[in-house]
């Protein structure tokens, strides 16, 4: 019988063989997750699900963008609330934090997880609870919705988390006040680039001459493509597949015509960094490591994120909102 313990032996043992490839790297993460679900769902009391659930990852792992490690992101919705249901899945969401974190996932910092009440919760609930973060003004509710925007089933019904998206995108069509919330969330942007044309490295500590390509590479890109989603009301959830749908459309075509190979060649550089051991690690790049051409091409990819980004900020500004 497995156990957390050997699915980690399993994991450790395979996972070097995935590293030349995001795609095939992210499918073996979610068979890792979908084999602590199975445990999972064995360890909790009744064994079996009283009703229907999805259960749903975002973050990195929701884009299909996961690298070597990765925290955990997650969350429930299941059909209908019952005081049995709610116990069955509070328990469910616990064992699943439990399980990942033995297996290599760490906890997530800012409690997105199924354990949180908040990230457990039946349909009905669910759209109560996103109407209330689309409602209020607090940094904090926006960040949710961000975060669940960028959801995946990867168990269950998707139908779930695409009609909660939907609900999402009527909201901002109908008050596009949501929209400019939104940007207004992503706006600052921590500059990558010097006043004279410089990468913008780490001065001190242990990332000294590196850069922290999470915030520096991936977000502008990550953040644009998002805000331009949920504005057209997309459900695709990787950054890839959200720009080629965009780039379908006329308006977006220029703006977003070097995005999708910058986004590859960003994900490949980050495979490179494949004798991390710790999750930060996973996030900074040592430019010493790198060739000529290769400073130079991050460069033009750090210089293009910024780009669109103050692009895609300024489209949400210049609206009637």
């Amino acid at each position: 019988m497995e156990t957390y313990e050997s699915i980690k032996e399993w994991k450790d043992a395979h996972i070097p063989s995935y590293l030349s490839n995001n795609v095939e790297l992210n499918t073996f993460h979610d068979q890792v997750m979908l084999k602590v679900l199975e445990i999972a769902i064995e360890r909790t009391t009744l064994k079996k699900s009283p009703c229907k659930f999805t259960w749903f990852i975002t973050g990195s792992g929701g884009r299909l963008e996961q690298g070597l490690i990765s925290d955990q992101d997650h969350g429930i919705v299941y059909e209908k609330y019952t005081t049995e249901n709610d116990l069955y899945f509070k328990k469910l969401g616990e064992e699943l934090s439990k399980g990942l974190n033995i297996v290599g996932y760490p906890y997530c910092s800012g409690n997105i997880m199924s354990s949180n009440p908040i990230w457990c919760k039946s349909y009905k609930e669910w759209k109560v609870q996103l109407y209330k973060w689309m409602e209020e003004k607090s940094w904090e509710s926006i960040r949710y919705l961000q975060i669940f925007y960028d959801a995946r089933a990867l168990y269950g019904d998707t139908e779930y988390i695409n009609q909660l998206k939907t609900m999402i995108y009527e909201q901002q069509k109908d008050y596009p006040t949501l929209l400019k919330r939104l940007m207004e969330n992503v706006k600052l942007l921590k500059n990558a680039i010097g006043p004279m044309g410089q990468i913008l490295v780490e001065q001190h500590g242990v990332y000294q001459g590196h850069i922290n390509l999470k915030y520096a590479a991936f977000l502008p890109y990550v953040n644009s493509v998002r805000l331009l989603s949920i504005k057209e009301g997309l459900i695709e959830t990787s950054t890839l597949e959200r720009i080629e749908v965009l780039r379908e459309k006329k308006e977006y075509e220029e703006l977003l015509k070097d995005s999708y190979r910058n986004f590859e060649l960003l994900m490949n550089y980050r495979l490179t960094l494949f004798q991390v051991k710790e999750y930060d690690d996973t996030h900074y790049l040592n430019l010493k490591n790198l060739t000529k051409d290769q400073r130079k091409e991050i460069k033009r990819i750090l210089k293009y994120g910024k780009k669109l980004h103050d692009a895609v900020i300024e489209l949400v500004n210049v609206k009637e909102i």
